[in-house]
């Protein structure tokens, strides 16, 4: 069991966008996926196109045009982006003005759950969701059109 809590990255008229941070560990999860390709070479031009639909959601809110549906049809996993590229990055899009931000890798293989690494970083994303849920029928999280408030941290 890990500890983690959900961190706001940024907030628009249109979405407010969050990412999810082990406490144990320095940094969130995409800050750690932008820690690994920030400076790659070979995956910038990639690493930049999702940077731009992150930026797009800012402003549009998170339309499912931007996504490419991944996980099962009953969790709200999603990936960025929907343009052919080598990397993927690993959402929850909650509604169109709900966005959490997971991490993500290059892609492989010719689905996530032939990676275990990738399968890592949705079943994380699957299971947070799960206690999102959880936790607001039990009132301890409230989730409105724009945002989600929470003190708590959460045990995955």
């Amino acid at each position: 069991m890990s500890e983690v809590e959900l961190l706001l990255i940024n907030g628009s008229e249109q979405c407010t966008v969050y990412t999810i941070h082990f406490l144990a560990d320095e940094e969130s999860e995409f800050e750690k996926f932008v820690i690994k390709f920030k400076e790659d070479a070979e995956f910038n031009p990639d690493f930049q196109a999702i940077m731009r639909f992150v930026e797009q959601i800012l402003s549009n809110g998170a339309l499912e045009r931007y996504f490419r549906p991944e996980g099962k049809i009953s969790d709200s996993v999603v990936a960025l982006p929907v343009i052919r590229s080598k990397l993927r990055l690993y959402c929850l899009r909650l509604s169109d003005k709900i966005l959490v931000l997971g991490n993500g890798d290059v892609k492989t293989t010719r689905s996530y759950q032939e990676s275990d690494t990738l399968q890592g970083y949705v079943m994380t994303l699957q299971k947070f969701e799960r206690l999102l849920k959880q936790e607001s029928r039990l009132g301890n999280v409230k989730i409105t059109e724009k945002e989600i408030k929470t003190d708590n941290t959460f045990e995955i």
